[in-house]
């Protein structure tokens, strides 16, 4: 066996040892649960001091294409355009000509594809200072993408990882959230004698953005209330649960004049939201002795009262609140509520809830329900109205929170 071909197996040799032992390096890495930073060193280090590579770029996909390695390159990598400039390329190929000036500084293109989809693309320059065969340069090339798979694979799983543990915090977050709103709503609606009063409220999401409530203030007087907030989401919500709050702190140790009431809610939900989200607000006092029912609607779907036949729409007050600085107005509405008297209050997923034709659920079909279906309890009325609410709306999902409080004076 001449000289040359001992030298050449002795090369194989040691170059499938040094593959080997980088193979060893990565996955005790990855199994020893190194950080992203400690593999990147680690990709580097066999990039540039081992195969000696000294430009280099590696882009990876988070939520974006970000660069998570770069070494040599003294451009501005913003203007590399992965989706534009990579995407084209599906497998190792060496770069001859781009429209690109930035990409032609390298010479191979080293995509890593996972299931079809791309996770990363590796730019190599410094191919012409190897003198390598093609065969040889290709085989280089196999071996670095395999490496840079086994790397992002695993970011990428971690990465999942770290997100389902995020979505599962926030999933227990949200059902603390949902049971704590639970609590600010009322438990135990009257039934008797002198009133009927009911509500039912479907959420679309864990947790939900309308409010009700109903506050006795001694034996005779009572607050009602029907809030929604603007948007969607947790920080709906929890604007939402800090109002609820500050109307129940307010009624417990104060009882206020209604304009002052509702400028002084004003100013909490603009300091709360900071004009980002408003409110639409009706609230009412009712006097059981006198039969009047005082009110202020805040820019709310119109609640209604009727005797089964007439409807009165309870329309006078104001904007809503967090909308400006200011109440530009406040108009009070008084009422005096004859008996079997209802009064209907909802926000605007019950009217605005679209059926396959995109056709709304509307006030008018609303109020026809509530005049068909009058003798019924007002906790059966609520039942049925969300029956044909979801009739209505068939496969469709919700696409608003829905609420119904239903009174009605006997």
């Amino acid at each position: 066996m001449n000289e040359k071909l001992i030298k050449e197996l002795e090369s194989q040799l040691k170059l499938k040892d040094f593959k080997l032992n980088s193979l060893l390096e990565i996955t005790n890495a990855i199994n020893s649960n190194h950080g992203v930073e400690q593999l990147s060193r680690i990709f580097e280090f066999i990039l540039k001091e081992q195969l000696g590579f000294d430009k280099f770029i590696l882009f990876n996909k988070e939520e974006d294409w970000n660069c998570m390695l770069k070494v040599g390159f003294k451009g501005k990598i913003k203007e590399i355009d992965v989706q534009r400039d990579l995407f084209r390329f599906k497998d190792i190929t060496v770069i001859e000509s781009s429209h690109s000036p930035l990409i032609n500084e390298f010479d191979v293109v080293v995509p890593i594809i996972h299931k079809e989809h791309p996770l990363a693309y590796l730019l190599i320059a410094g191919l012409e200072h190897k003198k390598l065969k093609v065969s040889e340069t290709m085989s280089n090339m196999s071996f670095i993408q395999t490496l840079a798979n086994i790397i992002v694979v695993a970011i990428e799983n971690k990465r999942m990882a770290k997100a389902s543990i995020k979505q599962e915090r926030l999933k227990k977050e949200l059902e603390v959230a949902k049971e704590m709103q639970k609590l600010l709503f009322p438990s135990d609606l009257p039934s008797n004698k002198r009133m009927d009063i009911s509500a039912k409220y479907k959420p679309r999401h864990e947790v939900g953005g309308d409010y009700y409530d109903f506050i006795p203030l001694g034996d005779e007087e009572y607050i009602l209330c029907m809030a929604d907030v603007s948007g969607k989401g947790i920080s709906a919500a929890l604007l939402m649960a800090n109002f609820q709050a500050t109307i129940r702190t307010i009624f417990k140790y104060h009882r206020f004049e209604m304009k002052f009431l509702l400028e002084e809610l004003n100013k909490k939900v603009m300091r709360s939201a900071k004009g980002e989200k408003f409110i639409t607000f009706f609230i009412a006092h009712y006097n059981a002795d006198t039969r009047i029912l005082t009110y202020v609607n805040a820019g709310h779907n119109h609640p209604f009262i009727t005797n089964g036949k007439n409807v009165d729409m309870l329309n006078l007050g104001s904007i809503g609140l967090g909308m400006l600085d200011e109440l530009p107005f406040i108009n009070i509405g008084e009422i005096e509520l004859k008996p079997n008297t209802t009064l209907v209050l909802y926000t605007d997923g019950v009217v605005e809830l679209e059926n396959l034709n995109e056709h709304y659920f509307g006030l008018d079909r609303l109020v026809k329900m509530v005049h068909s279906y009058y003798p019924l309890k007002m906790e059966d009325l609520n039942n049925l109205i969300f029956s044909k609410l979801d009739e209505w709306r068939g496969p469709l999902n919700l696409v608003d929170d829905t609420a119904i409080f239903s009174c009605r004076f006997f």
